[in-house]
Formats: structure tokens, sequence, C-alpha cells
């Protein structure tokens, strides 16, 4: 076969081969190829949960006969070398009483320069507690029941509340715990932050207690006012450990040894505050 009859046969293969290479200069152009590295998009995080108190709970600290004592507890400020131990601690803490006590610790300093070395147990304490979850109950403890009959009147009464009896609502921890008395003071701290309430875990409605609020109740009705004492549910994990103090040479540190998780609960009130639940029906209960 001589060179006219090859080229003869390649030119429909040439033909095919310059409309392929024109598509894909077509796609290129269109379409160009990014080669820089993929940027990854940082997960969103969790918007800070709000809570509002509903129209139908009142804050009664004013009206309440039972003066409550304020709950808030403070913010426990460390002293410079209780910092400076904390820092070293590869384990957060953040349990108040075991803070106050590294405040009013003494370390001679002399002592430790002298290229000694000691370890000191402080003991096994909550060290921290994480806050999961944290839901308001509007009707945690019903505290009272205000009625009236109005079967037999032409027109709509009014009536509001009145706290016929002083009545204690108590709060607490939904599990057995050791340090109990810690934890709930850290869940405490943790769930007012969270949640800008009074937060306590008792408080007292006393006797006489009333709200000018009027709720009218039609003729022919037996009206209901029911009030309720709220509350906090809060819940998360406390992390103990043992503690040591070590000092070495001129250095001082926190050592955390034999770490624990456990998960835990409470209930804790909403001070001074009442929610109230009407109803107007043709029967008594």
């Amino acid at each position: 076969m001589n060179m006219e009859g090859v080229s003869k046969m390649n030119k429909p293969l040439l033909k095919l081969f310059f409309l392929v290479l024109a598509l894909l200069l077509t796609v290129i152009l269109n379409h160009p190829i990014s080669f820089a590295e993929k940027t990854e998009v940082p997960p969103k995080s969790k918007p800070e949960q709000k809570f509002e108190i509903p129209s139908s709970v009142l804050n009664v600290a004013k009206e309440n006969t039972y003066p409550n004592a304020s709950q808030d507890l403070p913010q426990l400020q460390p002293s410079e070398l209780t910092k400076e131990l904390l820092e070293t601690s590869k384990v957060k803490i953040e349990n108040p009483d075991l803070i106050l006590m590294l405040n009013e610790s003494s370390i001679n300093k002399p002592i430790i320069a002298m290229g000694h070395k000691a370890t000191i147990y402080l003991g096994q304490w909550p060290l921290n507690y994480v806050s999961k979850e944290t839901s308001p109950n509007w009707e945690y403890q019903q505290i009272n029941t205000n009625y009236y009959d109005n079967r037999g009147g032409d027109a709509p009464y009014k009536f509001h509340y009145v706290q016929e009896v002083q009545k204690i609502v108590r709060g607490g921890l939904t599990a057995k715990i050791p340090h109990a008395n810690d934890v709930k003071k850290m869940m405490l701290l943790k769930a007012a932050e969270k949640t800008k309430f009074p937060l306590s875990f008792d408080t007292v409605v006393g006797a006489g207690t009333k709200k000018d609020q009027y709720y009218n109740i039609p003729s022919r009705k037996v009206g209901y006012l029911d009030a309720y004492a709220p509350a906090v549910n809060e819940k998360g994990t406390v992390t103990y450990g043992e503690v040591y103090l070590v000092l070495k040479g001129g250095k001082k540190s926190i050592v955390v040894k034999n770490i624990t998780s456990q998960g835990i609960g409470a209930w804790i009130p909403i001070q001074d505050y009442v929610s109230f639940k009407f109803s107007a029906v043709e029967m008594p209960r």
C-alpha cells in the first residue's frame, strides 16, 4: 500500500482526534480545574441556649412573707500561689472548697529551695463539673390552690393568688454521690450562670404571700388557681481525683491521680418565683 493510501485512511482518524481535542478545550475553558487545597469549613457552634420566663410565672420576692436568704455563691478568686498551682494540674480544678483550701495554705519557700522532694496527699476531691443539659420545669411542685364557686353568681367574679400555708420547696441530687455538698455547689454555679435565674436548693413561700393579678371566673363556673414552685433540672458529669501537692527543688505542682467521672443530675428550685395555672369548670374537682 502506498503512502497516499495510508494518508486517506488516517484522515477520518485525524478529524475525530481534533474533534475530541476541541471538546476537551471547551470543557477546560468553561470549567477551570482548581488545584488549590480544599479548605474545611469549621462546624457551626451551637447557639447559646436562652432561658425565658413564661408570662404565667411571676416574681413574688417583694410579696413573699418569708424572706429567703440570697443563694448567690461568690466566685472564689484563687490567690497568686493557687493560680500557679492550678496551672500545673492536667485536670481542670473548679471546686470552690478545694480552691479555698489552697488559698489558705502557705508554703515556706526556703524549705522548697533546699532541694528536698515532698509529696503531700490532699485527699480525694470532686474537681470539676461539666453541664450537659439544663431545662426548667415550671410546675416542679404544687404549693397552693385557691378556688371560688361562682355557680350561683350572675356576673364574673375576680379573685387572685393568696398562699394559704407556708410551703418549703427542696431540691437535691438525683443520686447518692461522694462529696455531695461540693458537687451541689458546682452544679448550682453552672446552672445559675447558664439560666441567670435565682437558684437555691431550698426555698420557702410564706403563708399570706399574695399577688394582685386577678383572674375572672365566669358565672355558673368554679374557678381554680393552682400555684407551683418552678425548678431547674441540671444534668452533667462530675470528675473526681486524688490530689497531691508535689514540692521538688524550687518547684511546686498539683498532680491528680486515679481520675474518675460520673454522671449526675439535680433539681434546683427557682427562688421567689411562682407558676400559675387558672381553670374554670362547671363542676367542682
